[in-house]
Parts: C-alpha cells; sequence; structure tokens
C-alpha cells in the first residue's frame, strides 16, 4: 500500500501575477510538501516578464531543480497537456517535456487527448492517439518517467473512454493522472471510476468543486481548469483518500485550485484528513 503526500499544481499562482520561481517559494511556504510546474514551448510574454507561472522548455530545465532546491520542496510531475490527437504537436511536446522531467527528477509527466481536429473520425483519432502515446513511451521507458492520462476531453470524459486510451499503447510508462473534478463535471461517479484505475494511478489532481459551480455545470463539460479549495465543494475526500491508501505505490495529490488563498485552505484541510 502506497502513502499519500500533498503538493499542488502551480496554477494556483495563476492569478496572482507572479514568476514560477515565486510560487515555488509560496507553496513551500504554504506546507507543501510538492509541486507540479507546467511547461510550454517557445517563448511567452508574461513568462518571460516574470507574471506568469509557466516554464519554457526552451530554459535550462535545471532553472525548476534550482528554484525547488532552494524551498526544500519536491516534483510531483510536469504538467504537460498538449492534443494527442495531433501528433504533429504532441509527440515532439511530450518527447521533450519527458526529457525535461528526467534531467530535474519529476517522475510523471500529465496529459490529456486535447482537443481534436475538426475533420477526423472517432477511429482515426485513437489511431493518431497510439502514435503519439507510442512514439512518448519509447522515451519515457528508459528514464522510468511515467505518462499520466487524465480524464479531460471528449473521449476521456467517461470511464470505458480513458481506458480505451490507456489501453492504445502496452507500456509499463503509461498510467491514469486520475483528476477528481473533472470525473465528477463529467457527470460520473468519481470514486467508482477512481477505484477502476488504482492499479493504474501514477498522480492525482486534487480538485474540488463547489456546489455553484456543480449545478451549473456538471453533465455538460469535460473538466474544468481549476477547482474551488478542497473542502469546499462536492468531493468527499475522506473517500478518496481511503481508496488511495490501496493503492500499490505512493501517490502525490495535485491540489488544482485557482487563487493562494484557495491553496491555504486546501492544505490546511487536508493535512489532518492524511493523519
Amino acid at each position: 500500500m502506497g502513502k499519500i503526500y500533498l503538493g499542488v499544481n502551480m496554477e494556483f499562482v495563476r492569478h496572482a501575477d507572479k514568476s514560477f520561481e515565486w510560487g515555488v517559494a509560496k507553496a513551500a511556504e504554504l506546507g507543501y510538501a510538492y509541486v507540479e510546474p507546467m511547461v510550454h514551448w517557445g517563448r511567452e510574454l508574461l513568462s518571460e516578464a516574470g507574471y506568469f507561472h509557466s516554464v519554457s522548455m526552451l530554459d535550462d530545465p535545471l532553472r525548476i531543480k534550482r528554484a525547488c532546491d532552494r524551498a526544500k520542496i519536491k516534483l510531483s510531475g510536469l504538467s504537460a497537456h498538449t492534443p494527442l490527437c495531433k501528433p504533429e504537436v504532441g509527440v515532439e511536446y511530450l518527447k521533450q517535456a519527458i526529457r525535461f522531467a528526467a534531467e530535474i527528477g519529476a517522475p510523471v509527466v500529465n496529459t490529456d487527448e486535447g482537443p481534436k481536429p475538426s475533420w477526423t473520425t472517432e477511429e482515426e483519432d485513437h489511431v493518431l492517439m497510439r502514435y503519439t502515446l507510442q512514439e512518448a513511451a519509447k522515451v519515457a521507458e528508459p528514464r522510468g518517467i511515467f505518462l499520466g492520462l487524465e480524464p479531460h476531453q471528449q473521449y476521456s470524459k467517461k470511464p470505458a473512454g480513458l481506458d480505451r486510451i490507456h489501453k492504445l499503447v502496452k507500456s509499463p510508462s503509461i498510467g491514469i493522472n486520475f483528476d477528481t473534478g473533472n470525473s465528477y463535471l463529467a457527470g460520473e461517479d468519481p470514486y467508482a471510476w477512481l477505484q477502476g484505475v488504482l492499479k493504474r494511478l501514477v498522480h492525482l489532481h486534487a480538485k474540488d468543486i463547489s456546489i455553484e459551480h456543480s449545478e451549473a455545470e456538471r453533465g455538460k463539460v469535460t473538466g474544468t481548469p481549476v477547482g474551488c479549495a478542497c473542502g469546499d465543494g462536492v468531493i468527499d475526500w475522506k473517500r478518496v483518500i481511503k481508496l488511495c491508501q490501496k493503492c500499490p505505490r505512493d501517490i502525490v495529490f495535485s491540489v488544482e485550485c485557482g487563487t493562494v488563498e484557495q491553496a491555504e485552505r486546501s492544505v490546511a484541510f487536508l493535512k489532518p484528513l492524511l493523519k
């Protein structure tokens, strides 16, 4: 049985207009043991100016490691979401993210199938996803990096759809990054779904959904960027923890919320439950 640790996705500083380094230091100050940075290609004005948390994969990957070492915080993985259905983008993006993760000691690279091309069929999309995942797996396997497939888009919004994507490529490097909030908003039972992926679970997005958000969008969307503070919404965290304690490997709960204040409330709520 694995242990559960608390981390935070760097989206919690999205609206703070601060740099990646500031966000890492803030996560440690709030009491998190792990962070999940987001990486991008090329150059992005706000990130370059220090007003946004995402890190370019044109930067030295050790920039991430140095920031974490200074704050005495670990890496749960990288947020590297790219459209698996578009191999002209997804293949090289994921391969670079995997190499990036390996160099800095991030054990998981998280992604989902992304928005599909407007002209392809469902069967064609799955062939395209298989190509992308196979290319990524060939880079991930020798480096000991997991690919975490997240329920978020058109095909992974149902348990059977996520399972189908997971089965496209037979590789020990491909697992599941379960998102409690996305699964709930898609209209599914998040606890039954989580139970079904425990043996394949490599990372968890701890996302809570407010009652107002639930009433407005449940069953109408496939996910959402961030949730409310953990404990303020509809997710039964004691139940999620009890399920994940049966997981065969250690799991980081990477909190996905939208503000520093929500991240502070989330860690204050979850820590006592883990004890």
